[in-house]
């Protein structure tokens, strides 16, 4: 199986013999390392390896072959590409054309709805109100990425499929008025937790009004109209638009415009599990933060999340979660292994509610459910997500993720950090479901 499927093929059946990673890898003459890497869908073993695996698994060949071969149903992703005006998103989509279709991905563009109307006649100067074109860009958006979605189940010949937003539906409260976003809302019986998050990913390119203005130009959009000041808000009024997302990244001019296309892709590459879904995080253990401070910051978010964790061997781990506000929720599934204390390979899984309901009969009653009050943080373009405890009224926790192990972290001033705990166990949210710290 691709996608994973055919290294967990691997893993299940060892477990089911009580064998070790070892174990199997001495049973065919390999090392732990390629066995490993199997397991991972790093590698595939040759036709050789086939024959003593499927013996040591005690499966038939056919049917070890067969899983690897087999065509499961597609991994469809779909991700927002955003940004201020004159950011790069252009140059981003044939970076991410070439890269990923290397990959073997079918890459799907969906074009910019707000720059189809306005070059098509249809504009805020056009129509009676502004709230009238925001209202026809939202439902073509809306429209166009079902269409894309639709299409993505039918590519033929492609088991990956990567499905790329050139803007997503909340752009639109960038341009907005906070009363007109909330009419639009409730005109069309949307929420904006569901809006927001039913992307995989949201990728935003800083305009290079912030930065590299001496880049910045009308010239290469006929839609486009405004200065660099107002670029500049703009930009500021996406990022914190996006904001709460739970895949949110923030790509800046700090270095140079290729370096920064290459950045975008390590995020996409990450966010796919290219070549391996790993996940780096630091986790810090802060003093109980100013909530008034976090919830008056225009870049900063409220979700609501309960978490329950599954039954699991021990080496994984499996929880599904509900994240939202105002009754407006997403469901997931995430299965975790554990690489090393930093590093681990994750894989998630939209649910839809009779699913994750489904799934909660499944709970491991050992584990008590978490719930859990999640501040997202963009500060100096990154992303932090400051998770407040019920039992904690001192401490908290705030974890970042990370495209490198090595990358430097620029700290919120206003938050007090007690220490580091990315490797303490105490502080897993496994462990926390067992007691109170």
């Amino acid at each position: 199986m691709k996608d994973f499927s055919f290294g967990d093929f691997i893993y299940q059946k060892r477990k089911s013999l009580g064998l070790s990673q070892s174990d199997l890898a001495q049973k065919l003459g390999i090392s732990n390392k390629a066995n490993s890497k199997w397991e991972t869908s790093t590698a595939k073993p040759s036709l050789q390896h086939l024959a003593g695996l499927a013996k040591a698994l005690g499966v038939s060949f056919e049917e070890l072959l067969s899983s690897q071969i087999a065509n499961p149903e597609k991994k469809i992703t779909k991700i927002v590409v955003t940004g201020g005006p004159c950011a790069g998103k252009s140059t981003a989509q044939s970076w991410i054309q070439q890269t990923f279709e290397k990959k073997g991905y079918a890459v799907l563009f969906v074009p910019e709805s707000a720059t189809e109307l306005i070059t098509s006649g249809v504009a805020p100067w056009t129509l009676e109100s502004n709230f009238d074109f925001q209202n026809a860009i939202l439902k073509l958006q809306i429209a166009k990425e079902n269409i894309f979605e639709q299409s993505a189940k039918k590519i033929y010949g492609k088991d990956k499929v990567l499905i790329v937003c050139d803007r997503g539906v909340l752009d639109n409260k960038a341009y907005m008025e906070k009363q007109e976003f909330e009419k639009i809302l409730k005109v069309n019986n949307l929420s904006e937790t569901t809006l927001r998050d039913e992307y995989d990913a949201v990728f935003h390119l800083v305009t290079c009004a912030k930065g590299a203005e001496e880049f910045y130009t009308l010239e290469n959009n006929s839609a486009r109209t405004e200065t660099v000041a107002e670029a500049i808000s703009l930009d500021d009024k996406l990022i914190s638009a996006w904001t709460g997302h739970p895949h949110f990244r923030v790509i800046d001019n700090s270095s140079n415009f290729e370096n920064k296309m290459k950045k975008l892709i390590a995020e996409i590459s990450a966010i796919l599990g290219e070549p391996v879904p790993y996940e780096i995080e630091r986790k810090f253990l802060i003093e109980y933060p100013n909530l008034k401070t976090l919830e008056e910051n225009e870049n900063c978010k409220k979700v609501e999340i309960i978490q329950t964790y599954l039954k699991s061997q021990n080496d994984e781990e499996i929880r599904v979660r509900q994240r939202g506000e105002n009754g407006n929720y997403i469901y997931t599934k995430t299965t975790k292994r554990t690489i090393n204390y930093k590093k681990r390979i994750e894989i998630e899984k939209r649910l839809t509610k009779d699913e994750y309901l489904e799934l909660m009969m499944e709970a491991d009653t050992t584990k008590r459910q978490i719930r859990k009050t999640r501040y997202c943080l963009i500060y100096q373009n990154q992303y932090f997500e400051i998770d407040i405890y019920p039992f904690w009224n001192d401490k908290a926790i705030m974890e970042i993720e990370l495209a490198d192990e090595n990358q430097q972290i620029s700290f919120p001033k206003f938050i007090k950090i007690i220490k580091e705990v990315t490797d303490d166990e105490a502080y897993k949210n496994s462990s926390i479901a067992n007691i109170n710290i």
